[in-house]
Order: C-alpha cells, then sequence, then structure tokens
C-alpha cells in the first residue's frame, strides 16, 4: 500500500513547498516525563498543521485532466487549508465541505485560499458523504484526508525528519483521527529502526480506531462531542486501519480533561 519509498518520493515533492519544522526540546516536559521530550513543531507548519503535507502530494500525483476537473474534500478545517493551498499552488480549482460546527477561522482562511467552502452536516462524517455526492456529480478528484496511500506517503514525510534530527528517538507520540499521520509516520520510521516504538492517541469521546482494532475490523462508533475536533472521526481508513495493525505498538486514550489540561499547560 504504502513503503519508505513513496514517503521518500514525497520527501522530494515537498522539497520548497513546505517547511521542514524544527524538533524542539521541550525542558518542562522532560522534567515532568523523567525522560528527553521534543516537540515537533507542525504547528508552525503552512496554514497551521501537517496537512499541507499529504494533500500537495496527492495533488502532485494527479494527471492534467484530472487537474483541469478540480479536487473536491471534507474536512473538519485543517485538511480543508491543506488542500485549499495546494489547489492554489497548482492552479486548481477546489471545493471544500466542512461541518456546519467547523471553525469560523478555518473557514475563513479556506475561503480566502480560493477554495468554494460549502457548509454542510454536523459532524466530519456528514460533511464527507456530502463531500462524495459532489466529487460523483462534477467529476472532480476527491483528496480524502486520511484514507488514501499519497496523503499517508505525504504525512509520512514527518517520520523521516524526526529520524534524521533525532536518529536515536525511543518512541513516537501521534494523535490518531483517522489515523492518516500515525500511518505514514510508523511506516517511515519503522522502515528504519523497528525498535522505534510508535503510540497513538486518541480522544474517549470518539476512540473510533482503538474500537475497531479491539474487534479486529472497521467499527463506526457515534461518539460524543470533544475538544479535539481534529480528530474527530466515527470511522476509521481501510487503509490505515491495516497500517496501525501492522505498524503501530499501542493505542491509549485521554479524556476531555485531561485535552483540557494540555491546552492549558501549552499555552
Amino acid at each position: 500500500m504504502v513503503a519508505l519509498r513513496d514517503i521518500r518520493e514525497a520527501q522530494e515533492i515537498l522539497k520548497g513547498v513546505v517547511h521542514r519544522t524544527a524538533l524542539t526540546y521541550s525542558s518542562v516536559l522532560s522534567e515532568i516525563s523523567g525522560g528527553e521530550i521534543y516537540l515537533k513543531m507542525e504547528n508552525l507548519q503552512k496554514t497551521g498543521a501537517f496537512k499541507i503535507r499529504g494533500a500537495y502530494n496527492k495533488i502532485a500525483h494527479l494527471g492534467e485532466e484530472e487537474r483541469k476537473k478540480g479536487v473536491v474534500a471534507a474536512s473538519a478545517g485543517n485538511h480543508a487549508q491543506g488542500v485549499a493551498l495546494a489547489a492554489k499552488i497548482f492552479g486548481i480549482p477546489a471545493t471544500i465541505v466542512m461541518p456546519r460546527y467547523a471553525p469560523l477561522s478555518k473557514v475563513t482562511r479556506t475561503k480566502k485560499l480560493g477554495a468554494q467552502v460549502i457548509l454542510e452536516g454536523d459532524v466530519f462524517d456528514e460533511a464527507y458523504e456530502a463531500a462524495l455526492r459532489i466529487q460523483e456529480r462534477t467529476g472532480a478528484v476527491f483528496v480524502h484526508p486520511f484514507n488514501d496511500p499519497h496523503v499517508i506517503a505525504g504525512q509520512g514525510t514527518i517520520g523521516l525528519e524526526i529520524m534524521e534530527d533525532l536518529p536515536d528517538v525511543d518512541m513516537i507520540v501521534v494523535p490518531v483521527g483517522g489515523g492518516g499521520l500515525i500511518s505514514g509516520i510508523s511506516i517511515a520510521v519503522k522502515s528504519i529502526n523497528p525498535n522505534v516504538r510508535i503510540v497513538g492517541v486518541q480522544t474517549e469521546n470518539m476512540p473510533s480506531m482503538i474500537a475497531s482494532l479491539k474487534r479486529g475490523r472497521i467499527e463506526k462508533i457515534e461518539g460524543k462531542p470533544t475538544l479535539a475536533d481534529g480528530i474527530a472521526v466515527k470511522k476509521p481508513g481501510e487503509i490505515t486501519f491495516e497500517i496501525i495493525k501492522k505498524y503501530v505498538d499501542d493505542m491509549v486514550m485521554v479524556n476531555e480533561e485531561e485535552i483540557a489540561d494540555a491546552i492549558l499547560f501549552s499555552s
């Protein structure tokens, strides 16, 4: 599905397009944990999130005729901006379906990047279904936020950067929604050093990947609203599910109080 060579190819494609974000040592977290903790600063990436990596890599692999038809995507915010920026760079039209609860700031920034924004549904999955209907009607290329090999390979470039900047890393902790980020990182890292532990973190209000792994098959759950709206995904992807089963060492859940404390601590 996705191999190290695909991620290295994505790294070449993304040169000069995305920031190579810093891996910053956190003295406070290191003191609290008793270990050496580094933060991969993708919050300083273009559009404020890693999503531009996968979106750009996906569009870069489209043929000329596909690009003429434009792209369509569904997102709660970060993927929307990544797709919109990538489409703007390539000079192609983009339509983004966002849930009605999506933060106004993200909706506004997505529009400013030139994308047509449609608000539909209360959660990501409902926006996703609406985006698929638009794709069927228009013939535009659907850019999936996580269940796509090119998107996964693009996100995996983060893993390459971590291994280049900190080759003796012991463990990498990754947030999980649909699983695209941890899938790419785990393939890159485990292909270079299988001894590095990869741990995924998911909110207990929407633990779709954890529930699916426990049951041995992909499960759709209803869940509850969460502060971690960017990873509120009811159903994992088929591709990411198989990758996580193979490469990820552990998955843990955190509750809303722990998420809120972490936000206050890091602000």
